[in-house]
């Protein structure tokens, strides 16, 4: 929801607080907190009304907008730096490529949620390789699946044409438990300060690190594959 849009809501409809914004997306988000929300505010990511009094009131449309950052966030893993740029080409009345994917890609799939069949369905997989990548720690089980277990799937798809199965790739989830215990070690000082901005902007920084390390790794994959054809 692009900015004038949200001014335009907050003429219509009652405003809400923090704890009311809460209270309606906590369910679907519980990683939110009032500390989150400020810091979101301090990114330029939100920009929430204020009463005489200073205190925050959120109308229809900055809910939007919170979802929609927040399914980013989660869902494929964004940086808040290329979220806030896809925000601002929506504010500005830009039709950005959606981040990660091919221009024109569809915001549908932002935060789904899918029941096992559909999962299968839409990943073109069989239950049992479903089973596999489960067993192997490629997927986590449970009860609703989002798209980055349908991308997920999809590869695993793909690589069984190869000759790859998933017990092939236990490794992978073995490295990425290596990776994940660096970017502990690199936030571990921000973690321990006790302010709530710090621990959100450790999140935001831990984000960073992760598609830092994606770089590097596809970047050494690329060369030993170059090697092959030498």
């Amino acid at each position: 929801m692009v900015a004038g849009a949200a001014a335009e809501s907050r003429g219509h409809a009652p405003l809400l607080s923090i704890g009311q914004v809460l209270a309606r997306l906590s369910p679907d988000y519980p990683e939110l907190t009032p500390s989150k929300l400020r810091f979101l505010e301090e990114q330029g990511l939100i920009t929430p009304a204020r009463t005489e009094s200073g205190y925050r009131k959120f109308c229809e449309a900055d809910l939007e907008r919170l979802r929609l950052i927040l399914s980013l966030q989660r869902d494929h893993y964004l940086p808040l730096k290329v979220i806030r740029a896809y925000v601002t080409d929506l504010d500005a009345g830009r039709n950005p490529a959606f981040p990660g994917q091919v221009q024109g890609a569809s915001m549908l799939g932002v935060g789904r949620r899918m029941p096992r069949e559909e999962l299968l369905r839409e990943a073109g997989a069989s239950a049992s390789l479903l089973d596999e990548a489960v067993a192997a720690s490629l997927i986590v089980p449970a009860d609703a699946y989002n798209d980055d277990a349908l991308a997920v799937l999809q590869a695993l798809v793909g690589l069984r044409r190869a000759g790859i199965e998933p017990r092939h790739l236990r490794g992978l989830r073995a490295a990425a438990d290596r990776e994940s215990a660096l970017i502990s070690t690199a936030l571990a000082p921000a973690l321990r300060r006790r302010e709530a901005s710090s621990k959100a902007s450790a999140t935001e920084r831990g984000l960073e690190i992760a598609g830092q390390l994606e770089t590097v790794r596809s970047s050494l994959i690329r060369g030993a594959i170059g090697r092959l054809a030498r």
